[in-house]
Order: structure tokens, then sequence, then C-alpha cells
């Protein structure tokens, strides 16, 4: 067998053997030889094995390296596209201003090689996967291309040489069907197999489909190739079905025809084999779209190839081609597949296995091909339904549609592509029958109106298909290719789909209906308004606003007749199949009103921009009333929702009155539905219209002149409301001008400005509120020019601003004056407010701005705002302010505001005077101005003479009869009369109004009913009208709102009897504003007969009440003379208005309330400013974090010293007492382990955070390592016990102490820990920790410090200045210092009584110790060679108060110079700490042989035995740190220590200090330098007061220091290296101050603390001499400029000997075996401020080197990326990866870098969260784009650049240790981060 042989051969040799025969001409043997190897290389039964593989490339090769072979492919590649495809997550950028389609994105690398400066461009995270159209003119404008594909490269690329890609050819195929077949072989339908694994399958196959993957990259010559076997049908023929004798691939074959059985959308039985003519179809049940449009499925088959037959194929189930005649739509669109290539076979796979995401990609990566795409967009459009079908059925529907949409985007984004398969492959037909298909599936009947009969269905919201969003990828390529002007036109013009269209539309018009509970309150509240609300907006409201935007102009008239006309027959059959005659059902609502909004945008569109006349739109009459009767439902439900009617429907319906105004849905659903209504108003009978309004708001029986009403549909309290909603809505329809006449630019400039009046808002929220066309192709696009020209010309930009504890501000945008001043509109912020209390606070915005502006102080009334002048054709709308009804219901109102009645409010009133302004500002053209009086007589039937308002303003009305309650006041007094025997005088004219609980009557009250015969409708109402107005001429209906209605108090089952009275009035509209002016204004004659001649309008712009019925007053007399003269006698008449009777005692009872109030205020103002006073000094001492300004509230320890003890308040009890032994008081503290200190270097500029491979951070050079590294070296050759009092631990993880200035007692803590552990609700912190608030201030905090006890009358006396000398007072300390401090109080009890020794107070003083220990982690308490030693604990203590002292001293700015207290003063409390500490060090004692204050202050020459038993020798003075020591000398003596006693140990100690300064300098020498300075100290030597002369005291150091070998000679070279510059006496003196001066410092500090003190502040230069000076160094001589640090020297011995004696212990050592410990003699005390690393300007590059780097302990990419902003470090955030005993690597890395405080920047999020020990919380991002606002999580994607100051207050409050307080929102993280 000659494919055995060559099996045998190595791979190389056989390749190219091969691809010389196959080169021949006749290369018959070799294709043989080829085949008979593929046969059994390539045999799909052995599984999908890599041997097989590395054939391939190896044949591929035909003999060269696989690798190589690549690469000369490759240099043939002519590809001018990018393609680049990627997968979800990846991140990629949108440039709109290139973009020619919306969906256009780019690789980052394109995108950074590109000029895209200046654009409006984006990063995102892709969401389902996309590819880059670099290179694609279709998608992108040219300039956008990157540099490399900007070059049309394919014009100079060679041609590819023939054999080059031979064996690909040959071999190729072959591998393709191999795919094929093992696809078919996996595949098992869903129904059949249980353990349906088709991933595993997959997975096998995965080597596979790389490899092609592999291929596609290798660029244009080789997917040419691919391109060729993909789609060549020949090749499909010969190889699909397998030859004779293969018995796998016949069975695989059998496998693919039943799979393909299954495809069609509907399974079609076929009738006849294939081609055999017009074989109709049954419709099956399935197809139930098209039964219901009645569509007969009659096809014409027509076949584009007629050599079907020939290939063996005949009568499998082939796709039948459809020509869809324009009457019908056919079910064979969805009939099965047939495929006559690999492509079209490969991705029915693909789809069957539900989008694999490596066959996704490899698909993807061939698109750069043209000929591929072509014929692949026409494959997938022919599988089209069966995607869909398969999307339905999958469980995976989400990843499956983002893997579909995927592809799709790709496919019809590109116009040229969409148009070509729409016209041949029947596109747009398919998506809507599929559309159709889909929605099908959940239908449900509708119950809206008639609820048996009804015939209407509508798609179930509740139903997964709807719910899960399954339909969106269909949709989303619907809205995609609709936006193409070709095929939107092709849409329009196909009458046929249209009405599919419209059908598909009707499934969601009232679905999601709601019935009001009127009963109990709804079980389960169901939330499936989401699912209704995005159905509507993306499967209907989308597609529509896709199609307007291809009808703008006048040529495309004719596409918005049409569908105006399809809606207007859809809405016909809609309203019979729900039964609708002419009132809605009750207590039903849909926000769902799709063919309604259609009818309304297309309306709009054809009026204002195709310049279609409005009527040739409308139906007739009776249409036009049952169009409005839902969208006015759903305006009156909102009323009641607002009301709480529907609260027994719980709080999704308020969700769904939300959602329906909601920017993102507001302009497709309430916009239309209110300019329906405009329409609607402008057409139909104004008295009809406004009296369906009031009765669809329930609020008619409240429109009567009398004093009592019943209202049989609304309890008392929802009236008010209720009628406030109806006036409003009257207003809105009134005034709103969006689709009535303003231009584009107007319509976003009102957004805009009613989103600012709101709140401030930022950039991006703004963005997002105003509402645009959600079709992304629509013109106004967010961040294009117009919005932010607008915005700048609208708005101020307000910087954020930073106060350190203030909540992290944005940058917003906020109104410019004028704005308020002119454009503040409330209609349209009430219009577009989501919730009610964004109203109010517009309101307080806009008053607050009147205050400021001085205009108007008090409670101002919305503005009147001016409109735009309506389009003609609108005019008719006018007509509603000129009708009686209207002017009926106005006065009515107007009555009852000034009677008083009940349920009235002031909104009532203020809408009430905004209609009567827009009647008088929108008169009706036509009327001729009436000047004289009409006659009476004429008009005697009916309230008003005519319908102008501006002369029903002066008609005075004189007598009304009304229908009241028996009860009501009226009959009350009209029995008076008749007691009085006085007879009423005749009703000249007078009007009922109904309060009868018969069905309630509204529409057209006019007398002539010509015009009305028609219409069925009001027929019936319109009888009743004529008898009632027969029988009384006067009506009235209407409305305003009330508060409780006090004619309720009768029991519900006897409702009093209705009589009918006669009211006398009076009155007209105009004199019931006077009267109403003087109500409001309190006096009897507000408005002077001179007041009308000097007003002007325009001065009443703002104000409140008074104002607006002035302007309207003014406005009346200015148009009209008549009303001028009526006003004139009005107010000359200014008799005082009788009040009616019931007013009196409510008006005495409102002045009784008044004055209570008035004193109740007082009451309260008293209590406030007590209160205030007391909280006063809490704020002081605890909120602000950095304000030295406030005066210091002194440290409660360190408080000016008293004749008697000091008394502390108890916060919980209130006591106020000393602390005592018994009953201790501490303060409320919080302990920290921090290792800010440790963080310190020597540089002030901070390190840099590395953004390329080449930066790094090197952490050895900070103040902690340092120190660890010092420690260590001790310990190697020094004893122990000395070594662990020879430095300060706690850099790195050292307790901090802090405290809000509060004081408790203990007990009474202990019980208030207590309450807490039983009331764990909602807390931020564990009180199982220990972890509380104060009680006061609610600051965090988890312990108590213990007050001492005292401060008794002998403190003076520790505090004199003594003249003793140094000799005698070092004696003094050394006794002191022997009897080891007995604990002042408790000594005498211990010699009393050894059983009460341990007192409560040193109960509770062991507990705070015990404390901080727990703070910290273990490893930073064991610094010994034997941990737990007392020796180890006394370091850990000092090393607690060395801590807090220099933090104080960075949070002083590292240095005393600003003196007084800062705020850090406030929060420390080292004298109460420092007094715990001691009690515990007196625990233990110094062993008294090792003392260092002997070696300090005496001359010991015992060094002999110091050799002996080998034991390691004593740390060396000058090895020792001197704060150290003054810590531990000031810890173990008595307490209260003296002041000179103090003084004494820091002047020894400072020389000890001043000698290591001249040995640390000495060293820094070059070896010259050094002899000369020894020379010149020598010379002085014998001069007087040497001791207190460097060039003596560096001398001697110097000589002596020589003598010790390798000190000098080790460090020469470095040292030269060091310093070039040359030495002078200046630098050396300033080099020792700097030494000596932190020494001081913590001198001073503690000197402050202990004593009290006070520090005064200075210059930096004159920190030195005043240190000096605090600390009575300076002796007398002291000149403040040139202060010399030697003469601060004090010895008490001689000088040079004790110096000898220092230096003899180093040069000991350079002897024996430690001498490599000299070094520790280089030592430089001073450290930088701790500083965060300094991060870069622009964010992207972090993001763009951080985002894709690999994790330095796993090697992944992290999910969540996070960076140290102390160390640097790259962590991963929540990966499992790093996991460490379950504890995640962000808590690990705090422990370790910050003992518990981590600072980490999530990349990917681009903010920063704080771990603070077991808590963490969100801080806030410091980086902002250019509107001053973050970008959590890079959604909006936009550059973001560094703010400084946030940097800084994060900064500031790491170093603070403030992180606990100014945070509020902390949550425990459990170590999962």
């Amino acid at each position: 067998m000659m494919a055995a042989s060559l099996l045998r051969r190595d791979k190389k040799s056989t390749a190219a053997h091969l691809k010389a025969d196959l080169k021949r001409t006749d290369n018959s043997s070799g294709l043989r030889q080829l085949q008979e190897l593929l046969d059994s290389v390539l045999n799909p039964e052995r599984g999908s094995d890599p041997e097989a593989l590395e054939w391939c490339k190896w044949l591929l090769a035909g003999g060269d390296g696989f690798d190589e072979f690549c690469r000369t492919v490759r240099s043939y590649d002519n590809a001018t596209l990018c393609g680049l495809v990627w997968t979800a997550n990846f991140v990629a950028y949108r440039c709109r201003t290139c973009g020619i389609s919306p969906c256009m994105s780019l690789c980052a690398e394109c995108f950074n090689n590109g000029d895209h400066t200046g654009h409006d461009f984006n990063m995102f995270r892709s969401q389902a996967g996309g590819a880059c159209d670099c290179g694609d003119g279709n998608v992108m404008r040219e300039s956008g291309f990157c540099s490399r594909h900007r070059l049309k490269t394919g014009e100079n690329v060679p041609s590819v040489p023939r054999d080059l890609l031979l064996m690909s050819e040959m071999v190729l195929p072959r591998f393709i069907i191999t795919i094929i077949q093992y696809l078919r072989d996996g595949y098992t339908e869903p129904e059949s197999a249980a353990d349906r694994d088709l991933q595993k399958v997959l997975q096998q196959l995965e080597p596979h489909i790389s490899f092609l993957e592999e291929l596609t990259k290798m660029g244009g010559a080789m997917r040419t190739v691919l391109t060729k076997i993909l789609t060549n049908q020949q090749t499909f023929k010969e190889l699909s079905m397998g030859q004779e004798e293969n018995v796998y691939a016949k069975r695989n074959y059998e496998k693919y025809l039943s799979a393909l059985k299954s495809s069609g959308l509907v399974s079609v039985e076929e009738k006849g084999a294939g081609g055999a003519g017009a074989g109709a179809t049954d419709t099956p049940a399935g197809a139930g779209a098209l039964s219901l449009l009645g569509a007969t499925a009659a096809a014409s088959l027509e076949d584009s190839n007629k050599e079907e037959d020939q290939d063996g194929l005949q009568g499998v189930g082939q796709r039948k081609r459809v020509k869809l005649s324009s009457s019908t739509k056919d079910p064979s669109i969805m009939d099965t597949l047939k495929h006559k290539c690999f492509l079209e076979e490969l991705l029915f796979w693909t789809i069957k296995y539900e989008f694999p995401q490596k066959m996704v990609t490899f698909l993807l990566n061939m698109l750069p091909d043209q000929d591929y795409k072509i014929t692949f967009t026409k494959t997938f459009v022919q599988h089209y339904a069966f995607i869909m079908k398969t999307l339905m059925k999958s469980h995976e529907s989400d990843t499956m549609s983002n893997r579909i949409v995927h592809i799709s985007v790709q496919l019809f984004s590109n116009e040229e592509l969409a148009r070509h398969v729409t016209e041949e492959c029947q596109l747009l037909d398919i998506m809507v029958t599929v559309l159709l298909y889909m929605m099908e599936s959940c239908l449900i009947k509708s119950e809206l109106q008639d609820e048996e009969n009804n015939r209407h269905v509508v798609v179930n919201c509740g139903e997964a298909l709807l719910k899960n969003n399954t339909y969106w990828p269909l949709v989303s390529d619907f809205i995609n290719i609709l936006s193409h002007q070709s095929v939107a036109k092709r849409f329009l013009e196909d009458h046929s789909l249209l009405l599919l269209w419209m059908s598909f539309v009707s499934f969601f018009q009232g679905m999601n209906l709601n019935k009001r509970e009127l009963n109990e309150h709804v079980e389960f509240e169901s939330q499936t308004y989401y699912a209704a609300f995005a159905a509507e907006l993306e499967a209907c409201a989308q597609p529509m606003w896709g199609l307007l935007t291809h009808c703008k102009v006048k040529e495309t008239q004719e596409y918005t007749k049409t569908v105006v006309r399809y809606c207007l027959e859809t809405l016909q059959m809609w309203f019979d199949a729900i039964g609708f005659v002419d009132e809605p059902s009750l207590n039903q609502l849909t926000f769902h009103l799709p063919l309604h909004r259609y009818y309304a945008m297309f309306l709009s569109k054809g009026v204002k921009c195709q310049g279609l006349d409005l009527d040739s739109l409308l139906p007739d009459q009776e249409m036009l009333m049952k169009i409005m009767v839902h969208p006015l439902q759903i305006q009156a439900s909102l009323s009641e929702i607002h009301s709480n009617m529907w609260v027994r429907n719980g709080l999704q319906i308020k969700g769904q009155a939300m959602t329906y105004v909601q920017s993102h849905f507001c302009n497709s659903m309430i916009d239309p539905d209110i300019y329906l209504l405009q329409v609607c108003a402008s057409r139909l009978d104004p008295d009809y219209f406004i009296s369906s309004v009031f009765e669809r708001f329930k609020v008619v029986d409240l429109l009567t002149m009398a004093s009592q009403h019943q209202n049989a549909v609304l309890d008392s309290e929802q009236e008010r409301p209720m009628l406030e909603g109806a006036l409003t809505f009257l207003v809105i329809l009134s005034s709103l001008r969006i689709h009535l006449g303003m231009s584009d630019d107007e319509i976003l400039r009102a957004e805009m400005v009613s989103q600012l009046c709101m709140n401030d808002r930022t950039h991006s929220s703004l963005l997002d509120l105003i509402p645009e066309n959600p079709n992304p192709k629509s013109g106004v696009v967010p961040g294009s020019c117009s919005f932010e020209e607008m915005l700048s010309a609208v708005a101020d930009f307000k910087a954020p601003v930073f106060e350190p504890g203030g909540s992290m501000q944005q940058g917003m945008y906020t109104p410019k004056a004028e704005v308020w001043e002119k454009e503040f509109d409330p209609i349209m912020v009430i219009l577009r407010t989501v919730y009610r209390r964004d109203v109010q606070s517009a309101m307080d915005r806009y008053a607050a701005f009147l205050k400021q502006s001085g205009v108007h102080t008090g409670n101002p009334w919305p503005p009147y705002k001016e409109r735009t002048p309506l389009h003609p054709c609108y005019k008719g709308l006018v007509r509603l302010l000129h009708c009686k009804t209207l002017h009926i219901v106005i006065f009515t109102l107007l009555y009852k505001i000034w009677m008083d009645h009940q349920n009235m409010s002031e909104h009532v009133l203020c809408m009430v005077l905004y209609l009567i302004e827009l009647g008088l500002d929108n008169q009706v053209q036509d009327d001729k101005v009436e000047e004289e009086p009409c006659i009476e007589e004429h008009c005697h039937d009916s309230w008003f003479p005519g319908t102008s308002l501006l002369s029903n303003l002066h008609h005075v009305i004189n007598f009304v009869r009304v229908r009241v309650p028996e009860t009501a006041p009226e009959v009350e007094r009209k029995r008076e009369r008749e007691r009085e025997r006085e007879t009423p005088p005749s009703t000249s004219s007078e009007s009922t109004t109904f309060g009868q609980s018969s069905r309630r009557l509204t529409g057209n009250w006019r007398e002539n009913l010509r015009e009305a015969q028609v219409f069925s409708l009001v027929a019936e109402r319109r009888r009743k009208f004529q008898e009632i107005i027969n029988r009384s001429n006067h009506e009235a209906s209407q409305a305003v709102r009330p508060k409780s209605s006090s004619s309720r108090w009768l029991p519900p089952g006897s409702p009093p009897q209705l009589v009918t009275e006669i009211l006398e009035i009076r009155e007209s509209m105009l004199s019931l504003l006077v009267k109403l002016h003087q109500k409001l204004s309190a006096k009897q004659n507000s408005l002077s007969l001179s007041w009308l001649a000097e007003v002007d309008p325009a001065h009443h712009a703002h104000g409140d009440g008074l104002t607006a019925i002035e302007r309207i007053l003014a406005k009346a007399s200015a148009r009209s003379r008549h009303s001028k003269r009526c006003l004139q006698e009005i107010c000359g008449k200014v008799c005082p208005p009788i009040p009616p009777k019931k007013n009196s005692p409510g008006d005495k009872k409102s002045m009784d309330k008044e004055e209570r109030r008035q004193r109740a205020r007082e009451r309260q103002q008293k209590l406030l400013a007590e209160f205030a006073s007391r909280q006063k000094s809490f704020m002081e001492t605890a909120m602000d974090v950095e304000s030295p300004e406030t005066d210091a509230v002194m440290d409660v320890g360190s408080a000016e010293p008293l004749d008697s003890e000091v008394l502390y308040d108890c916060v919980i009890c209130g006591q106020s007492g000393p602390s005592t032994e018994d009953r201790p008081t501490g303060l409320v503290v919080l302990l920290q382990a921090s290792s800010v200190l440790g963080h310190r270097c020597r540089s002030d500029t901070p390190k840099r955070l590395p953004t390329t491979d080449e930066e790094h951070i090197y952490p050895e050079d900070t103040c902690g390592a340092t120190n660890d590294v010092r420690l260590s070296l001790m310990q190697r050759y020094f004893k122990d016990s000395s070594c662990l009092q020879s430095v300060s631990v706690g850099w790195d993880g050292g307790v901090y102490v802090q405290t809000c200035g509060h004081t408790l007692h203990i007990d009474c803590h202990k019980s208030y820990m207590e309450s807490l552990r039983n009331d764990q609700v909602l807390q931020g912190f564990s009180v199982d920790k220990g972890e509380f608030t104060c009680p006061l201030c609610r600051q965090f905090a988890n312990s108590v410090l213990p007050c001492r006890p005292g401060r008794g009358i002998e403190t003076p006396a520790w505090h004199a200045p003594s003249n003793k000398s140094m000799s005698t007072l070092v004696k003094e300390v050394e006794d002191l210092q022997e009897q080891l401090g007995i604990f002042p109080v408790s000594a005498s009890v211990k010699q009393r009584d050894p059983i009460l020794a341990e007192s409560n107070l040193s109960k509770e003083m062991e507990s705070v110790i015990k404390d901080i220990k727990n703070t910290t982690q273990k490893k930073y308490m064991d610094y010994g060679k034997n941990p737990g030693s007392p020796d180890n604990d006394f370091l850990f203590m000092y090393s607690v108060a060395r801590t807090n002292l220099e933090l104080e001293l960075v949070h002083r700015g590292g240095n005393l110079c600003s003196g007084g207290a800062s705020a850090a003063a406030k929060r420390s409390c080292l004298n109460q700490l420092f007094h715990v500490l001691a009690m515990h060090m007196r625990l233990y004692s110094i062993d008294s042989a090792y003392n260092p204050w002997t070696r300090l202050t005496q001359s010991t020459y015992s060094r002999e035995t110091e050799f002996c038993d080998d034991e390691r020798p004593e740390v060396p003075m000058l090895f020792r740190d001197v704060p150290s020591l003054l810590i531990i000398f000031i810890l173990t003596m008595p307490q209260p220590l003296r002041k000179e006693h103090f003084t004494c140990v820091v002047k020894v100690l400072y020389s000890l200090q001043y000698t290591q300064a001249l040995a640390a300098l000495s060293i820094r020498f070059s070896r010259e330098e050094r002899l000369a300075w020894s020379n010149t100290g020598a010379a002085k030597k014998n001069m007087p007061n040497s001791d207190k002369s460097w060039e003596s005291l560096l001398g001697h150091v110097i000589s002596e220091l020589t003598k010790a070998k390798d000190v000098y000679d080790t460090n020469s070279e470095e040292a030269l290296m060091l310093s070039s510059s040359v030495w002078s006496p200046q630098s050396i003196e300033f080099t020792l101050q700097q030494f000596c001066l932190p020494f001081l410092r913590l001198s001073c500090l503690l000197q402050h603390h202990l004593y009290g003190d006070s520090l005064p502040g200075c210059q930096v230069e004159e920190e030195f001499s005043l240190l000096t000076g605090c600390l009575s160094l300076a002796g007398s001589v002291q000149s403040s400029g040139s202060m010399s640090s030697a003469a601060c020297l004090e010895w008490n011995l001689n000088a040079f000997d004790l110096i000898n004696q220092w230096c003899s212990e180093v040069i000991a050592l350079s002897s024996s075996p430690s001498q490599q410990s000299v070094s520790l003699l280089v030592q430089d005390p001073q450290w930088a401020a701790p500083r965060l690393l300094h991060l870069p300007d622009n964010y992207n590059t972090i993001f763009q080197y951080y985002h894709r780097k690999s994790c330095t302990s796993c090697g992944k990419t992290p999910k969540d990326p996070a960076l140290c902003l102390v160390c640097g470090a790259f962590v991963c955030l929540k990966g499992h990866c790093c996991k460490q005993q379950g504890v995640c690597e962000c808590v690990l890395h705090s422990q370790h870098c910050g003992a518990a405080t981590g600072i980490f920047l999530l990349v990917n999020a681009s903010v920063i969260i704080i771990i603070r020990g077991h808590r963490f919380c969100l801080w806030g991002s410091v980086y902002l784009d250019a509107h001053g606002e973050e970008d959590r999580d890079l959604r909006r994607g936009k550059p973001l650049y560094l703010c400084e100051e946030r940097y800084r207050v994060l900064e500031q409050q790491w170093v603070s240790h403030t992180f606990d307080h100014i945070n509020k929102r902390w949550g425990p993280h459990y170590n999962g981060l």
C-alpha cells in the first residue's frame, strides 16, 4: 500500500516529494498518492489526533518548515483591512467623529496608530465581541485609518507564485470535510440524548479549528484559497456524501440529512419532488401569524438553478426560493434548508452547536476577503430563520445572542451588503416573518375593555422570550438594517410588509394590563413591566425612529401617508377587536399603545419636515374621539397613581408610572401621547374635550359652588391631588410645544434647562437625561457639537471642590443666572420629573436664586413663561382656553378658593391663574374685539355670553342654583332667612352644578347642536345636556383639588338628602381675582386705583401669588378697555369683603395657631442654641481633618494645670467628675496599626509608578527597611537585651492611637458595648472586635484609654525651674531610676491591704495594653531572639510611644515651625497614652549594671569584664538611637516627673546625639579633609569653652575614631562619591543641626504633652534655635540669627573624656569578630514626609500597561488587576489563583505592606479601594474626565486625567489615618479581595 510506505517516511521529504509530483503537468500519480495518504492520515474514525495536524502542516508547507511557510505567505498579504476579531471583554475603541456606521470599532493598536486628537471617541469593553473596521471605507472615514491600513497596500504586493499554495488547495478541502464529518457524527438532537455533550465534541475539534484560524491570519493570499474551497459547489458535491465504500461517511451523511429535516421554521412535509411546480403547502398550525392575517399560502416556486437533481440528492428537503407576491407572505420562506457548499454546511453546524466561540471567530476572520463576505452574508440570511429558531430553544440564549450579534453586526452595518441581500434574498421579509413567528409563541388573549369577548391578542410579558430579552438579536439586526436609507425605503414601499409590521406592532398594543386592586393588597407584585417597557422600546419604538430618520424631506411624503393610513386601519381593527364603544373601562390601565405612538410620530414628522397638511392625515371626528380615550386614560391614571389610589397594586405600579416619563422612554411614550391629545384637542369640540378631561380625572363632583358635595368615585383626600393633576395636565396640554413648532435646537435647550433646574448635573448624567431619538443614527448624537455648544450657552461649569472630609465632588454644570430669570419652565420640569421631589427641588433652587439676586425673598410661585408660537396647523388648540366649560370651572374654583372651601390648595390657584394667563396670551384670531358690553337678554340661557376669555373675565354672575346636602351651611342660612320672613330675590340667571351620583355627564354644552348630529358617541350625552340646559340655564362642571372633607362626617350608610339651593354670588372673575389679592396680601385695599395706571407687566415676571394676580389684571386691562373700566370700579369700591360666616372662627384659630407656632419656634431656637454651643466644642475636636486656623481645644490631658483634680464629662451618663481608681474615666480612642512611617524615603519627590517594563521601584531605601537592616545587624553582634533598647520598632506595623476627645466612664462604656452587641443592625463595624462609634460624635473607635487620676495641688512644684547644678540633677535622676517608679496612689494601698492592689484602674490599663498588642500583627511585635520575653515586650511598648510622637510630627508637617496645636494635636492623646505605657513599663526593671544612664554620665573604665564568658558585648552608645533612649528614661522614671529632671535627661542625651552627629559627619569627609579638620580641632582644644565648639569636638572624634581600623577605610571611596563639594564651616554647622533636629523635635513635643508647654511658631530657619530655647538647652548666650549647635551642649564631666569613653566602645569592636558592625556609625535620622506613588497624568498610560499584564505569582492575566499605591505592587483583586490560606491577594498585601491598611487602584475600574483591617470601602477615583467626573468601571471610556487635589486628599487621609472617620460606607471583605 503506497500510503503506508509514505506514512513511514519522514514528513518533510514526503511533502517535498508530493509537491514535486503535483507540479508536473501530468500530476495524476501525485494526486492519487496524496489522496491515499490523506485517506489514512485524516481518517475521521481515528478521532482528532495531533499527528494528523502535524501531517497537514508539513504537507501545506510542501517540504519547507511550517513557520517559514507562514512567513512566505504573509509577504504576499494584500489585505487593506485590519479585520482583527475579538471576543467579549476585549477593550476596543469607537470614534464617532470617524465612524459612518454607529457600530464602528477599532482595536487598540489601530486606534493608537491613527490620529484621533480632538475627536469624540471612547474606549469600551466589548459586550458581544466584534471586529476591527480599520481600512473599511464603508464603515468609517479614511481619515481615521491607522498608518498601516491607510496605504492601499494591495497595489504593490507581488502576485502569489502558483506553486506556493498548490498543496493548500489540495489538502484543505479534505481537512474541512473531516471537520464537517466530525461535527455531523458528534451531533445529537436535544430530545434524543440525555447526556448530550456538545462541548466534548467541540473540545476535541479545538486544535483543528484553531489551525484554520491560524491559516486565516496568514493574510489575503491564504484567505483567497480558503474562500475558493469553502464556496466551491463542485468540491462539496464530490466530498459531501463520501465515497461509496466508506461506511463511516455514509452514516454521518444520513445523520446530516436527518438534522436538516428539522431546519425549517415550521416543519413542512414536502409535497412532490423538488421543483415540481407550484406545490402549495398547507398552512400548518404553527404559522399563526399568517393565518391571522388571512394570508393564503400560494407559493409560486422558482428555482434559481435547474440542475439540482443530478447529484443524487433527489427530493431531499430542498430549500425553496419563494417569489413573494405582494398580497401574501408565504410560509415556505420557512422551509427546510439545502446546502451547496462547505460554507453553508459549516454555518449550519455552527448554528446547531449554538455558535461555539472558535467557529465564530474563524468565520469572522475570513471577512476581509470580499468574495467570502458576500457569499457568507447570503448564507447567513438563508439560515436566518433557522438561527432564530435555534435561539428560542437554547438554554444559553444569552451567550448565543451575543455570538449571533457578533456576526450579524459585521455583515449588516455595511450598507452596500445590506442592500444587496435585501434585494436578492428578501432579508426584510425574512426578518419580519421571523419576528412574527417568534412573538407568536407567547400570545395571550387581551383583557382590555371587554374581557369576555375581546378578540385581540397581545404578548404575554411573563414569558421567558420577553423576560430574558431573547428577541434582541433579531430586533437589533432589524434596527441596524433599517438605518440604511436604501433598505428603509424598500421597507416603506412594500405595503404588504408594512401591513405585516403593523400586525406585529399590534401584538404589543395594550400588553401588561394593570387592573386596580380595590380591596386586598395584591399578594405577588409582578415585575413583568420591565419586560413590557423594554419590548415596546426595542421592538416597536426603535424601528419607528429608524424609519422616521428617512422621512425628513418633501420627497418622502408618500411614505408618511402610507404609514399613517395603515396605522389608522390597524387602530380601527384594534378598537373593533377589543369591543370599544365610547367609554374606557374603569380601573384598567395599560401604558403600551405603540400604534397610537406610531401614528402620532408620523403625523408630527409629516407636518414638521415634509410640509404635509395635518387635516389630510386625520380621520373623522368619531375616530379622533376614540383615539383620544386611551392616552387620556394614561394621563389620568398617572395622577391617580400619585394620589395613592393604586397603592394596593404594590410598588411596581409606581415603577411603571416612573418608567413612562423616564428620560430613555419619554420621547417614545409620554411625548407622543401628549402630542396626540393636543392634536385631538385642536380638532374636537373644546367643551367636549374639557369635560372629558374632568370626567376622566373624576373631579366633576367637586366643581360646585356649594361648600359641600358628594363625590361618588373619590375619597376626599384624593380629591385635591386629582384636581391638581387635571389642571396641571390642562396647563401642560395647552403650553407644551415640543411637537407643535419648536425647532430641534429649542427642544434641546428646553430639555437641558429643565434637567439643570432640578439639580446641578454632571456632563454624563445630563447626556443620559436628555431624551434623544433612541435610534443611534438619529440627529442628536450624544456628545455632538450642538450639545456642547448648547451646554455652554445655558450652564456654568462648577469645578470639583475638595474639602478634606467632605464627600468627593464631581464637576457639575449649574444653570446661568439668566436661565433662571428667563427660561426656567416649571411646566417642562413637571413633565420630565420621575420623582415628585425633583419639582420641589427645582422650586427651592429657583427661590434661592431669587433670594440671592434680591428679586424676591418670600416663597415664589412657579414663573409664567412665554411660549414659542404654535405651528399654524395646531391653532385649534387655543380654543381649549376659550370655551365656556373651562371658564365656568375657573370661575367656580376662584370662588371656592376665596370662600376657603375644603380641598383647595395653592397649587390649584396657581394652575387656575396659569390657565387664565395662557388664555389672555393666546387669543382666538377671528373674534371681533368686543368693546360694548353685550346685551344681556340674548344670552340668558348660559353662564357666559361668549367664548372669549377676555370678555368673560368681567362678566358678573349673580345667582347660581346648586344641589347641596341638606346639612350644608347654605341650607342653614336659608332657614334663618325664612324665620326672618325675608323673601329671596328672584333669580336672574342661575345654574346648577351636578352633585348627583347619577351617571356623570360630559360633552358639549353649547346650545346649538347642529354640528353634532353624527356622533353616535355623544348623542346620548347631548340629549341629557339638552334637557338640563332647558331646565336651568346654568351649568358647571369643573375642577380643583381638596384637603380633608368635613362633609363626610355622616355614617356612610345614610347619605344626606340633596336639596336645591340658590346662592347669591354677584361676582365676576375679575372681582374674584381682586378679592383673592386682598386675601393673599391680608390688606383691605391692597390694590389702589393708582396701581393700574403705573403697572408694567414686565416687572412681574417673578414673585408669589400676588405678583401673578397683578400680572393677570394688568394684562387684562391692557388688552380690553372694558376690563379696565370694570377693574377701576371694583378697586374704587374698596369695600372690605364680608368674610363668609364660617370663616371667622377659623381666622381666630389660625391666628392662635400662628402665635403658638411662634412661641414653639422660640423655645426650639433656645434649645438649639444651647445644643449648638455644646456641640461646637465637639465639632472642633472631632470633625475637621486639617484646619489649623480653628483655635486649639487643648487636649484633655494637657489642659492648664488647675488647683484641683481634672473633671471629665461622661458622654453616656452625662455626669461630670474626676477619674478615680474605682471608677476610672477613659478617652474614646481608635487604635490602628500603621506602616506609614516605614514608607518614608530620604528624598522629597515621590517614587513613580512604573508604566513600562524598564521602570522599577526599589523598596530598600525606605525607613522601615533601613531600620530592619540596622536592627538585624545589631542582633548579629551584640547582646540581644541591649539591642532591644537601642532602636525603636513600629516603623512598620506600629500602633497609632487617636481620639475624638470625648470621655466616658469605663463601666458606662461596657454597658454601651453590651447594648450594641444585642442590637447589631446594619453596623459597619464588628462589636465582637471591640469596635464601636463614639456615642456623641459617632466617630469610629475600638478602645478606651483610661485617664490617670489626680493632677493634684502639687502640680506647680513640678514645673518650677531649678538652679541646681547639672551634676546634682544627674545624680537625682539616677536615684529616681533606682526607685523604679512606684505608682503613686496604689503604693500606699499595697502596703495596707495586698488584696486591694488590683484596682479597677490598673485592670483597665492592662486591658488597654492587651488591645494595643492585638492591634498589630505578631510579626511586628517579636523582634527579639526569644519572642515574648520581657525585653521584647519592653521594646514594643516604648516603640508605641515613639510611633505616636513621630506620627504627630508628620501630621504637623514634619517640623514644629507652625507651632500651636495642629488638627493632629486635637486627635492626640499622648499624655494618657504615656501614663498607661509608663505604668506597664514599670513592671520591667532595667538591670542597673547595664543602665545606660551611668554610661552616659560617668566615666567607667571597667571594660575588662566585658568579654569574659564569651558573652556578646552591649551596643556601643554611639550606635544607639537617642530618641528611643529618651523615651525609655521618661517611661521608666516615677511619674509625674519634675520638669528639671526631664530637662536634665534631654541635655545628657543631646550630648550623645551631637557626638553621633560628629562621628557620622566625619565619615563623609575625604581623607585630606579629615586630616585638616582634626588639626584645626586640636589647635582649638585648649581654648576656654572648647567643649562648646564643634571644631575641637570634631577634631577629637576624628582622632579617636582613627584608632579603630575599618571605620574610615571602608567608606572612603563611597564618601568621595557622595560629597564632591567642599565642606565649609557653614555647611558643617548646618549638617550638624539637621542631624540633631529630629531628636529636638521629639523632645519638644514630649515636653509639650507632659507639661502642657506651648509651642510657639517660627520660620523654618529659626527652628533649631527655637527648639533649643524651649528645651532650655541654650543657656544664656543666644542670638537668634547665627545659632551654634555646639553652644547648647552642657557636659556634666569632661567632654573629651566622655567622648573618649564612647569611642573606645567602638574601637574595641574593630579588633573583635564584630568589626563589621562599625558601619552602624553611619546613620541619618532625617526622613522626608511619607508620599504615595507619583501617578502618570493620563489614565490610559496605566490602563494599557497593566490591564494585559500577567500576575507575577500565577502568570495569568488577572480578571481584576489592582495596584498598591503605596509600593506599586501589582496584585489580583479577588483572584483565587493567588489565595493563601483562604486570604486573597489584596488583603494579604494590605497586611504585609500597610499593616492591614491598603490603598489599591483597580485598573479596570479606575477607582480606589481602601482596605482597613477586616473592612473595606470604595474611596472614589483620582482620575477624572475633561468634565471633572469619575468614570467608574470605565463605562463611558472617555480619556481620564489625574486630579491632583483628589490625590492629595487621598494621601492626606492615608498619612493622617483618617480613612475610618471620613469614609462612611464600609463593609466587611471576608478576606475575599
